[in-house]
């Protein structure tokens, strides 16, 4: 029986073996995947797994190494120096998760660089602190190589510091599982869902950035449960979130009527 402690995750690979095998050999890992794969999901499932607390990051434009890493504060009248998420999980011998690393600036990897090899420090200039990660602690990023561009990429000097794992959609059968776990649609019910799901991935590139993620087929999936009708859950969960251009929208729901009958 499944521990309700652990957030639910079925693995498709050896990608659990990897994690823990990185995690006890002190090794920092990239994830790579498309949007709402479930590499945040694995992320917290190991965390859970291995009884680490977990700080995770959700890198953007404005995020900077001292968000990460701390600064001082005004407290009281006092000027106060408060950790970052980086930093506690340093401290704490946690796992640090920046999700979308490559959204950061370019200052956020380069405070990451001491903690990703040998060394496995990070520096606290404003402090003047020198903190040696405890064996517990691990460094995980991801990032969705289909948004990669020159100008929002890893360098390869960063790459290189990582170990990787591959992310893909879950194979129709497995995701159809997760689906119905996650929702609590009947899994018979959900398997046209991920048929039509992966129906749409299929146009990506062409007039889509993005297919359907497994999030957005939970969402669909939920609303069914809930009593919604499919037709009208799919436009709201697999179609809207896609696209604004009228033409494509109506494009897609012929695709949603001709693969689901």
């Amino acid at each position: 029986m499944a521990d309700p402690a652990i957030p639910y995750y079925a693995p498709t690979g050896d990608e659990c073996a990897l994690f823990e095998h990185a995690y006890h050999h002190r090794l920092p890992l990239l994830l790579k995947g498309p949007t709402g794969c479930g590499k945040t999901r694995f992320v917290a499932h190991m965390a859970a797994r291995l009884g680490r607390p977990l700080f995770t990051v959700a890198c953007h434009d404005d995020l900077t190494a001292a968000d990460l890493t701390g600064r001082y504060l005004l407290q009281g009248g006092d000027t106060v120096w408060t950790d970052g998420p980086l930093t506690r999980a340093v401290r704490e011998g946690g796992i640090c998760y920046l999700d979308e690393v490559v959204e950061a600036r370019k200052d956020v990897t380069v405070v990451l660089h001491p903690l990703t090899d040998d060394r496995r420090v990070l520096p606290l200039e404003r402090t003047g602190e020198l903190l040696q990660a405890p064996p517990g602690f691990m460094l995980v990023i991801s990032y969705n190589p289909g948004y990669q561009t020159v100008l929002k990429g890893l360098k390869p000097s960063t790459r290189q510091r990582f170990i990787a794992l591959d992310f893909h959609f879950p194979p129709p059968e497995a995701e159809a599982t997760i689906v119905a776990e996650e929702s609590g649609l009947p899994r018979d019910r959900c398997v046209p869902l991920v048929r039509l799901a992966n129906a749409l991935r299929d146009l990506k590139g062409q007039d889509l950035e993005e297919g359907v993620s497994t999030r957005l087929l939970v969402y669909c999936a939920t609303l069914i449960a809930a009593g919604m009708k499919p037709d009208r859950a799919i436009r709201a969960a697999m179609i809207e979130p896609l696209t604004d251009e009228p033409d494509v929208r109506q494009a897609l729901l012929r695709v949603a009527e001709i693969t689901l009958g």
